[in-house]
C-alpha cells in the first residue's frame, strides 16, 4: 500500500460509490492479511497496545514466547496477560526503553524487551483553519514493542562467569587444603609420639591415652576425609566413563540416606524404568551429584514429606527426576541457585548445585529446575546415551508442531 493512500480514499469519500467502496476495503483487508502474514513469519515477538497498555495486535512469536492466545488476548491489558512486567516503569519516559527480562512461563528464557511510542502525525486542512499551524499535530495513539529471545547469549555469558568464579573458588579451596594439612600432619606426628610414650605406661592410664589417642586419629582422618572430597568436587576433573546403569546408582544413592529416612519418617517413591540403556558416566562422580539433590530435597522438607524420584527416557537422553513436596522456591531464589555460597540455609554452603551442575555438563548432560514457593521442587537431569549432533527434520515438521 502506498503512502498517503488512507488520506486520499478519506478525502474522496463524498465522490466515489458503493462498488468502489467495497474494492477499496478488500483492498485493505488484502494489506492487513499480507502483513500479518509477514509478522507471523519474524521470529521475534511483536506485541501492538494502545495509550493505556491494551492489546490491539500480537503476532504468532509474542504468543509463543510468554505462553499466550492471540485471539483472547486483543483488547486485554498487557500487564494482566504477562504477571510481574511493570507497566507504568516501561513507559514513563515517553522515549523507546530496552530492558532484559526473565520469563519463567511457558518455560525459562530471556529476552530483550524494546518498547517504543506510536506517534501518528495528522495535517490541518488550511480551508477550514486558515490560522492553523501548517506543520499540524501529532498524537500518541500506542505502543510497539518488539521481544527478542536472548536467551542463549546469556546463558554463555554465565557459563564464562561461573567458570572464572569455579577457577577462583578451586584456587582458593587449594590454599585452605595446604594450610589445613600443615597442622593435620603435624598432629598425626605428635599423636605417633604420644602412643610410643604411652606404650611406657601400665594398666588403666594406658588404655585410656590410647583410647583418647585413637578417637583423636579418627577425627583427624575425618577431617582429612572432609578436605580431600571437597577439593575433588569443586576441582574440574574429567570423569572416568565406564558404562553403568543409572537406576542402580540412583538405588544406592536412596540407601546411602535410609537411616535418615527412618528417622523423618520420609517416604521415598521411586519409578525406574526397567530398560533404560547403559550410560557412559563417572559413578562416583554421579553418585554425589544425586546425594547432593536428595539430600536438597530432604532439607527442604519437614518430617513424613514425600520424594518421588523417576527415569524415563527419549529419543536421545535419560531422565533422572527428583520432585520433592518441600517449601519450593521463589522466582527470585530460583535465579541465584547457581552462584557460588547463595543459600537460604543457614548453615549451608552455596555450592552443592552448583557442583551439581557441573558434573552434569561434564557428563554432556543437562539440569532443569522447576518450583512454585510453597509447592515443593522438581529437579530433572538429561543424560545423553548416543552422540546426536544434528537431526535432520522432515519437511513441515515446524508447521505441524506449531499447529
Amino acid at each position: 500500500m502506498k503512502a498517503g493512500f488512507l488520506e486520499k480514499l478519506i478525502g474522496r469519500l463524498g465522490k466515489i460509490g458503493p462498488e468502489e467502496v467495497q474494492n477499496y476495503l478488500l483492498r485493505l483487508a488484502q494489506e492487513k492479511g499480507f502483513l500479518e502474514t509477514v509478522f507471523n513469519a519474524i521470529q521475534e515477538g511483536i506485541i501492538v497496545t494502545d495509550s493505556s497498555g491494551r492489546i490491539t495486535y500480537l503476532n504468532d512469536g509474542a504468543c509463543e514466547l510468554f505462553g499466550l492466545d492471540g485471539e483472547d488476548s486483543v483488547g486485554k491489558l498487557l500487564d494482566e496477560r504477562v504477571r510481574g512486567l511493570d507497566w507504568n516503569a516501561l513507559t514513563h519516559s515517553g522515549g523507546p526503553v530496552t530492558r532484559d527480562l526473565e520469563i519463567f512461563y511457558p518455560r525459562n528464557r530471556f529476552l530483550n524487551f524494546y518498547i517504543v511510542p506510536l506517534v501518528i502525525e495528522s495535517r490541518v486542512d488550511r480551508n477550514e483553519n486558515a490560522a492553523a499551524d501548517d506543520r499540524g499535530y501529532s498524537e500518541q495513539v500506542g505502543y510497539a514493542i518488539i521481544m527478542r529471545d536472548i536467551t542463549e547469549s546469556r546463558r554463555t555469558a554465565e557459563k564464562t562467569i561461573e567458570s572464572e568464579r569455579l577457577n577462583a573458588l578451586t584456587l582458593l579451596a587449594a590454599g585452605v587444603a595446604h594450610e589445613l594439612g600443615n597442622p593435620l600432619n603435624s598432629l598425626n606426628i605428635h599423636l605417633q609420639l604420644m602412643e610410643r610414650q604411652s606404650r611406657k605406661l601400665k594398666g588403666k592410664e594406658r588404655d585410656e591415652l590410647q583410647q583418647s589417642i585413637e578417637i583423636c586419629r579418627g577425627e583427624i582422618n575425618r577431617l582429612d576425609s572432609i578436605v580431600t572430597q571437597f577439593l575433588r568436587a569443586i576441582r574440574p576433573s574429567r570423569p572416568q566413563l565406564q558404562p553403568e546403569n543409572v537406576n542402580v546408582i540412583v538405588e544406592e544413592a536412596v540407601r546411602f540416606f535410609s537411616a535418615e529416612i527412618e528417622a523423618r519418617d520420609i517416604v521415598v517413591e521411586t519409578e525406574l524404568r526397567s530398560d533404560l540403556p547403559l550410560l557412559q558416566l563417572d559413578r562416583d562422580q554421579m553418585k554425589q551429584a544425586f546425594y547432593n539433590v536428595i539430600k536438597n530435597s530432604f532439607e527442604a522438607m519437614r518430617r513424613r514429606g514425600i520424594l518421588r524420584i523417576r527415569t524415563d527416557m527419549d529419543e536421545s537422553h535419560v531422565r533422572v527426576s527428583f520432585i520433592d513436596t518441600g517449601g519450593g522456591m521463589s522466582a527470585e531464589t530460583l535465579s541465584h541457585v547457581f552462584e557460588p555460597y547463595y543459600t537460604t540455609k543457614e548453615s549451608g554452603t552455596g555450592l552443592g548445585l552448583l557442583i551439581v551442575r557441573r558434573i552434569v555438563r561434564e557428563h554432556g548432560g543437562e539440569l532443569a529446575i522447576e518450583s512454585t514457593e510453597g509447592k515443593g521442587l522438581a529437579l530433572t537431569i538429561r543424560l545423553p546415551f548416543k552422540e546426536q549432533r544434528v537431526r535432520m527434520l522432515e519437511a513441515g515438521d515446524r508447521k505441524a508442531n506449531n499447529e
